[in-house]
């Protein structure tokens, strides 16, 4: 994995025992990715939040990846060889003729989920970048892997679903389980993490937990009743939420329940997905989260010092995205302050 800053770690500004060992997967070319006008999915967010990011120094202080693009064989771990080669062929020339028709309605890629120019390199940046970052836990290589570009939840094995094509997710979790016996995934997404908990729907191996708005709202799952099948039965954790949530109220309910799951399942990694949709003021979320609050959820997974996956996903009001995600990846390497001109709380030692 390459370094993209240049630049080594600053040296530690004395003993901190809650300090931990973070890395983080950028591709600078993100940012180019353009699902067309209109569309309110923007790949740009995540330029977006990396500027930030370098702008507060914060690079400075943990391990800078370019992902290695996954390859087709990585991502056929999951999804299916005719929806990989159709994904690896379509082009935006391509949609007029009449042999693709008939695939893009099978795959379900069209209105939601649009062919654009290099939408497989952006699939292959995305799942690259959760897949190298199982690696670094799964080798020790860090306490803490981000990768802004995943969190993509929705994805089926042969569907692109809600801007979703390839499930990054699904991906990470599945290299994850090379070395731990079994993995959390926590969704805050405002929509319910479907695509992942369908993908692990009957093992015990995954547990996932999703707090979500549900009742006339995509994608329409994530009833409190669906609680896994099989060897997976009570392994989903549906939590089903009504417009408006706000942070005492979200946290009343998160600190709890993921500190029973904790206690009962005791996960060996776990994976946070931290779709940003569900902050106040989002362009299709109904959520009423502030930075901090949506952030709290990170801090207390991250207080049980377990190998810990940060990944994106929604978010469409961009600029809160970004103020999100710069924050968190501040969180996950120390302490808050507040930097006296934005305003915006950075946790570090300042």
């Amino acid at each position: 994995m390459e370094d993209i800053t240049g630049g080594a770690s600053l040296p530690s500004t004395g003993t901190d025992a809650k300090k931990r060992r973070v890395t983080y997967f950028y591709e600078p070319t993100i940012g180019d990715y353009y699902y067309g006008q209109g569309h309110p999915m923007k790949p740009h967010r995540i330029r977006m939040a990396h500027n930030l990011i370098v702008h507060y120094a914060l690079h400075r202080r943990m391990e800078i990846n370019r992902p290695f693009p996954a390859g087709p064989t990585d991502i056929r771990k999951f999804h299916s060889d005719e929806y990989v080669e159709f994904l690896s062929s379509v082009s935006p020339q391509s949609v007029g003729d009449p042999a693709f028709g008939r695939q893009l309605k099978r795959f379900n890629v069209g209105e939601d989920c649009p062919v654009f120019d290099g939408l497989f390199g952006f699939c292959q940046a995305s799942a690259g970048g959760s897949i190298g970052a199982a690696v670094k836990l799964n080798r020790g290589d860090a306490d803490i892997a981000l990768n802004w570009a995943g969190g993509l939840h929705h994805a089926k094995k042969s569907e692109a679903s809600g801007f979703c094509y390839v499930n990054d997710i699904v991906l990470g979790i599945l290299e994850l389980l090379k070395v731990h016996r079994r993995v959390l995934y926590v969704d805050i997404d405002v929509h319910h993490g479907d695509g992942v908990e369908e993908a692990f729907y009957t093992t015990d191996r995954v547990m996932t937990v999703s707090f979500h708005k549900y009742g006339d709202f995509f994608p329409g799952t994530g009833h409190i009743k669906d609680t896994g099948a099989g060897q997976g039965k009570n392994y989903a954790l549906n939590i089903p939420l009504n417009d408006g949530m706000d942070d005492e109220n979200f946290r009343g309910l998160f600190r709890p329940l993921i500190q029973k799951v904790m206690e009962v399942y005791q996960p060996d990694a776990v994976v946070l997905q931290c779709g940003a949709d569900s902050l106040s003021g989002d362009r299709l979320g109904c959520f009423n989260l502030s930075v901090k609050g949506h952030a709290d959820c990170l801090r207390f997974l991250r207080s049980y010092n377990v190998p810990l996956m940060v990944l994106g996903g929604g978010g469409y009001t961009i600029r809160n995205v970004a103020r999100c995600w710069c924050y968190e990846v501040s969180l996950s390497l120390s302490h808050v302050c507040v930097h006296a001109h934005t305003g915006i709380s950075i946790p570090l030692k300042c």
